[in-house]
């Protein structure tokens, strides 16, 4: 269904059409350089979908497409017109839903207006991830998902067995709940009544469902170390970072040439710290934002380094402590330094892949926590006492230069 008819006398202008894809139908709206509309259309989400999409847009000879979300709901379209041969960009909804309230003028919240606010955030946004046919990245992406849903099953399993077991014996089981130890408690349980034995029957099956996903988890272990193997990576040789945490490294990261440098890597995985300055106080406090599922790898792997007494991460975390750092802050430093290593790794596996004379900027090696980053993870500036007490300095000194001032005053 066309919503508008298009204007033929914009289109050997770039055009930038932005889509908003939904389940049942995707609305796409066509704009010029100056963010007038050309065209709309709506199309039913169908095996036709994108043969219609490229037919209406076949007039546009210059054309880019902006998809909403190109990496969830957005992800098959998107993809389906990158093997059409269109160009995509990736538009984060966070950031379309901004234009339409701030800077479209169209407030309203229909599809319409939602395709003229992507297309819109498209052409002004300073840079937009460029969608790209699916790879290795995404194989890892979707392993990891499921390795990481398993794991979420299995604790949701545990605690409703577990909430069985100390109804049919008191303190239930006092160490780690497994599937042999629930066998063995339930095997000396005699149920007395009806509801005992109605408890030990879905303890029972909770138990079957316990063991089940215990083999469902081996068996995702095992595909994920056999992909890991197969892609040649070294993100496993940074300490602490086996089949699961390299998966996920590799597929939250796709495409590392995508950061400029390691600190635009930190940022993005949320191990670099935020500045919350006001007036003269500059202060940083811990990121909340970048990739949580990264940011949670990274942190796996700095604890498993500080629990190991012969890494080079326990080291570093005790020259932090002796430091005067709190154990959090030494945390988050060495969380730099991994991040900074695995960044390492990430791009001499690109620079692998791309052949002889790959990337300038590749490292030939990196050591467990990787090489120092130009700027400290968490320097002094970052504590709030040492930030307070280089306030009170700089008021004072300028509280003695202002009475300076006065009485030099007075004396004239």
């Amino acid at each position: 269904m066309v919503l508008a008819n298009c204007d033929r006398e914009g289109q050997r202008m770039t055009v930038m059409i932005g889509v908003d894809p939904h389940k049942r139908s995707h609305t796409a709206v066509a704009i010029d350089g100056d963010d007038v509309e050309l065209a709309a259309i709506e199309v039913r989400a169908s095996a036709r979908q994108v043969d219609e999409l490229v037919g209406w847009a076949a007039g546009f000879a210059d054309r880019t497409w902006a998809v909403e979300g190109a990496g969830s709901v957005g992800y098959l379209l998107a993809q389906q017109l990158v093997a059409a041969g269109e160009r995509v960009l990736d538009v984060p909804a966070t950031l379309a839903a901004r234009v339409r309230v701030l800077g479209s003028g169209r407030s309203n919240k229909n599809d319409p207006n939602d395709g003229y606010s992507i297309a819109v955030a498209a052409r002004h946004a300073p840079r937009l991830e460029q969608v790209a046919r699916a790879d290795h990245a995404a194989v890892l992406r979707l392993l990891s998902k499921r390795n990481r849903e398993l794991g979420s099953a299995r604790t949701r399993t545990v605690c409703r067995l577990h909430g069985l077991l100390v109804e049919l014996v008191p303190g239930g089981i006092s160490k780690e709940i497994t599937a042999n130890r629930a066998a063995a408690l339930l095997a000396t349980v005699t149920p007395a009544n009806p509801v005992e034995a109605t408890r030990h029957a879905l303890a029972s099956e909770h138990l079957e469902d316990l063991r089940r996903i215990d083999e469902q988890m081996r068996a995702s272990k095992r595909r994920l170390a056999e992909v890991i193997r197969a892609s040649n990576t070294t993100v496993t040789e940074v300490f602490g970072f086996g089949p699961v945490g390299a998966a996920i490294a590799i597929g939250q990261t796709r495409d590392v040439t995508r950061f400029a440098d390691r600190d635009h890597f930190a940022a993005y995985n949320g191990t670099s710290p935020i500045e919350v300055s006001s007036g003269g106080r500059i202060v940083h406090r811990l990121s909340r934002r970048g990739n949580r599922q990264l940011n949670h790898a990274i942190h796996i792997a700095a604890i498993t380094q500080i629990r190991h007494l012969h890494s080079p991460g326990r080291a570093y975390y005790d020259r932090k402590l002796a430091e005067g750092k709190t154990k959090k802050e030494a945390i988050r430093a060495l969380k730099r330094r991994i991040s900074d290593a695995l960044y390492d790794r990430l791009v001499a596996d690109a620079a692998a892949k791309a052949g002889p004379g790959g990337q300038p900027e590749t490292t030939e090696q990196a050591s467990v926590t990787g090489i120092a980053p130009r700027k400290p993870a968490l320097r002094k500036s970052h504590s709030r006492t040492h930030t307070e007490r280089r306030t009170r300095r700089a008021v004072t000194a300028s509280t003695r230069r202002r009475r300076a001032s006065t009485r030099e005053r007075n004396r004239t």
